[in-house]
């Protein structure tokens, strides 16, 4: 079992590839882009070829995919590529670093038993203050096979602050600003305006498009996507994922956030009369009286993916003014984001959210 090969992106590839040959890539980067556009298989294809024992020496474009770095990266399994993503959180009271490796290392070997094809995590899974000591930690140890490491952190901008956990924030601060030599970090994320500004400041940014339709079309040809897609209609399939194949792998679950998503974004654009009011408490009363770090989250995550859809359409339509409120609308969004990582009603949050979305979406 192995990840899909990384599809598009390779005028980006070959631009960071030289930079690293060159010694110019920047110790802590941040891939921000749309959800489901291959952010964190990018990142794990950059770690590759930063692992490979002859990409860099003989200044490779790609990694040779031939020596035993290339394939320990390949299956998910190199001991210097440290992956990092959001997980439920470990229930005992006193987490190690062991514990955090040890789930993480199952989470791994489950993506790689799906042969790299993953659902993106529920709102309900986290970055949590164990999960970034357990990083800490490592990026203090020497590589294990490597002469470096490299660690990747997908939906960076799940990580949860938690009261008491200043050290550890401030520990993963520091490990950005300076990492450890021949250490790299490449963070993830879809929702950039979610990150805390400490971390912004000290990463630089790389945006990572959409794929256009021709390497979505070869992803659509892989034999294990045709495997794992075979119930989805192919030109469906295109015009869901808008160059994201990520967005492919969200089955029901996203199913029933984007329905949810469009409901709200529909209430949100009701008119400020009573009956459009009584819509958007309609709608504010459908998201729950707890768990907003659940299916709510899920809700918020297709409400964005929306409303970029929203936005994209204006702009093309010339509608620069409608354009520009909807865009803005998505900082509501992700201040949601953050406030339902706490113990919120959806319905509260929901509420709030709307009135907001109304107000600067209204003419």
């Amino acid at each position: 079992m192995a990840l899909r090969p990384l599809y598009g992106h390779l005028a980006l590839r070959h631009r960071l590839t030289a930079a690293a040959a060159d010694g110019r890539l920047p110790a802590s980067l941040l891939f921000q882009g749309n959800r489901g556009v291959g952010k964190q298989r990018f990142a794990l294809w950059m770690g590759q070829y930063l692992l490979c024992e002859t990409a860099l020496a003989e200044r490779l474009p790609e990694p040779c995919g031939r020596c035993q770095h290339c394939r320990y990266t390949e299956r998910g399994m190199h001991p210097d590529l440290h992956w990092f993503f959001p997980r439920p959180r470990i229930k005992d009271g006193d987490v190690s670093s062991d514990d955090v490796k040890a789930d993480l290392a199952e989470a791994i070997a489950e993506r790689m038993e799906a042969e790299g094809l993953w659902a993106p995590p529920p709102g309900t899974d986290g970055l949590y203050v164990a999960t970034i000591r357990a990083l800490v930690t490592q990026a203090s140890v020497r590589p294990a096979l490597a002469k470096q490491a490299v660690f990747v952190v997908g939906d960076a901008e799940r990580m949860v602050s938690q009261e008491g956990a200043d050290q550890a924030a401030n520990a993963f601060l520091k490990l950005l600003e300076e990492p450890p030599p021949g250490t790299t970090l490449i963070l993830t994320t879809s929702e950039p305006g979610a990150l805390l500004p400490t971390i912004r400041s000290r990463v630089v940014t790389v945006r990572v498009p959409p794929l256009p339709r021709a390497e979505m079309e070869a992803f659509l040809d892989d034999a294990v996507v045709q495997r794992t897609l075979s119930r989805v209609n192919r030109d469906d399939a295109l015009a869901r994922a808008a160059g994201a194949p990520g967005e492919l792998m969200a089955g029901d679950t996203m199913t029933a956030a984007f329905t949810n998503a469009r409901r709200l974004l529909e209430a949100a654009l009701q008119p400020s009369t009573a009956a459009g009011r009584a819509e958007r408490i309609k709608a504010a009363a459908r998201q729950g009286v707890s768990g907003a770090r659940g299916a709510f989250s899920d809700s918020l995550d297709a409400l964005i993916v929306l409303l970029h859809d929203r936005t994209r359409r204006l702009v093309h339509a010339g509608e620069t003014t409608s354009a520009r409120r909807t865009a803005s609308a998505l900082l509501h969004v992700e201040q949601a984001k953050v406030r339902a990582q706490g113990n919120v009603s959806p319905q509260l949050l929901g509420a709030s959210l709307l009135t907001s979305l109304h107000r600067t979406l209204s003419p």
